[in-house]
């Protein structure tokens, strides 16, 4: 797997179901940066997006 440096992003868009720590219990300190966004709903979420993407 990459690894992939968001702290270093000017602007990080997290898209998760929730929240919620994960399945460690371990919250990821990424989604409480200034820079991170965090956009609910998951692949749902995701796939709406690419549609808006691909009909503008």
């Amino acid at each position: 797997m990459p690894v992939i440096e968001a702290y270093r992003a000017k602007t990080v868009f997290v898209f998760k179901r929730s929240a919620d720590a994960g399945f460690a219990g371990v919250d990821n300190p990424l989604f409480f940066k200034d820079n991170t966004r965090m956009v609910p709903g998951g692949k749902n979420t995701i796939n709406s997006i690419i549609r808006e993407f691909a009909a503008g």
